[in-house]
């Protein structure tokens, strides 16, 4: 079938062997806690699939990028939406060492070598919204920064090798504070991983709570930015929120495509419905891939990261009318003898969850649209 086929070729090329691992896993047995998706995507060099290619990495362009995660949503939505959170780390660490003298470069590069799967501490999941603001309280020492927070959900929190947060320092150079990135080894005494996901939706993407209790951060492992305390977005955060948006929202799509997939292959469903439903995905997906494809050579970030916001609103409401439909189609036997056609129409659903929510953002967007700057909320 040429249905993902496109998707699938570049997901072979990039992640050898990766595609026939999850295949040979039951769709169950990588949905739920403790997957074997992860150790597979390890297994496969994943965890260096947007590191750039000079520091050892795959190097992979954002289109590449999202194609990858739209093939691996169809095998596993739980392992898409996890290493969604890996590459937005990693995206955000490229994004600092393009502009920092530092030595940000010998993380990304360990990170490819030794295939180290990174969870995201950001702030992503505030419940006021503030999703730039750190929720890491730190305190600078001589030896590094010692750091306490909670972060729940936390997507790949049993698997992680490092923990990425965002934290506010001092600045060196005068009064006021700047963003910082801190990497905290999974390992150390002072995290701990407890339940939160009681959901069976996206089980496997291992989203539970992460405590850190005053661990002391070495420096080499603090990348400092020159961004300052604030809501509105710099070059480095533009950067690392187009990441996020479009591959979470490939993610999802990948999910939402499963289940066309299964419907493309009922001969009891017209010709005319099974075209509608690829129509409607692959319109989405093809204004995905035109944001993918000017995020390797537009300068105004800013425009394109509202254009990326207003496609991934966009691609929702595309699910929301596929995905309802391909169960229909599928009829209720699909849905009664197997948990796969309930599973994906209920994990889809988790796109509009991830922030900015879309109500939030109606206010700033048109803000930006009248001509003032974009703020994410």
């Amino acid at each position: 079938m040429r249905f993902l086929e496109t998707e699938r070729d570049v997901l072979k090329r990039s992640l050898p062997g990766l595609d026939e691992a999850l295949t040979a896993i039951a769709p169950g047995d990588l949905e739920r806690r403790g997957s074997p998706g992860t150790t597979a995507f390890r297994e496969a060099g994943g965890p260096g699939l947007l590191v750039p290619a000079d520091l050892g990495g795959i190097g992979a362009s954002p289109l590449e990028a999202v194609r990858v995660q739209r093939a691996i949503g169809s095998r596993s939505p739980s392992l898409a939406v996890a290493t969604t959170m890996h590459h937005f780390s990693v995206a955000s660490l490229v994004a600092v060492s393009e502009t920092n003298t530092g030595l940000d470069w010998m993380l990304l590069q360990a990170i490819a070598a030794d295939n180290l799967l990174l969870a995201s501490g950001f702030a992503e999941g505030r419940p006021d919204g503030q999703i730039l603001k750190p929720t890491m309280t730190a305190t600078p020492t001589t030896d590094g920064v010692r750091l306490s927070g909670v972060k729940k959900p936390c997507s790949l929190s049993r698997s992680m090798d490092l923990l990425t947060a965002s934290v506010m320092l001092p600045r060196p150079d005068g009064p006021g504070e700047q963003l910082a990135v801190a990497l905290i080894p999974a390992k150390d005494d002072g995290v701990s991983v407890s339940p939160f996901w009681s959901s069976f939706a996206l089980a496997g993407a291992e989203s539970d709570q992460v405590t850190i209790d005053d661990v002391l951060v070495p420096s080499d492992l603090v990348v400092t930015t020159s961004v300052t305390e604030g809501e509105q977005l710099d070059d480095i955060q533009n950067a690392a929120f187009l990441w996020f948006e479009l591959l979470v929202t490939g993610s999802y799509l990948g999910a939402a495509s499963a289940l066309v997939e299964l419907a493309l292959g009922s001969d009891r469903i017209s010709e005319s419905d099974r075209l509608r439903l690829v129509v409607t995905l692959e319109g989405a997906m093809a204004a995905v891939e035109n944001i993918a494809r000017r995020m390797t050579d537009e300068l105004d970030s800013r425009k394109l990261l509202m254009d990326a916001l207003l496609v991934r609103y966009a691609v929702q409401d595309a699910i929301a009318a596929a995905v309802p439909r391909a169960v229909e189609l599928l009829g209720g036997l699909n849905f009664i003898t197997s948990d796969r056609v309930g599973y994906l129409a209920a994990a889809v659903n988790g796109l509009g969850f991830h922030p900015p929510a879309r109500a939030k953002m109606a206010g700033p967007l048109l803000s930006y649209l009248d001509g003032n700057s974009l703020t994410i909320s």
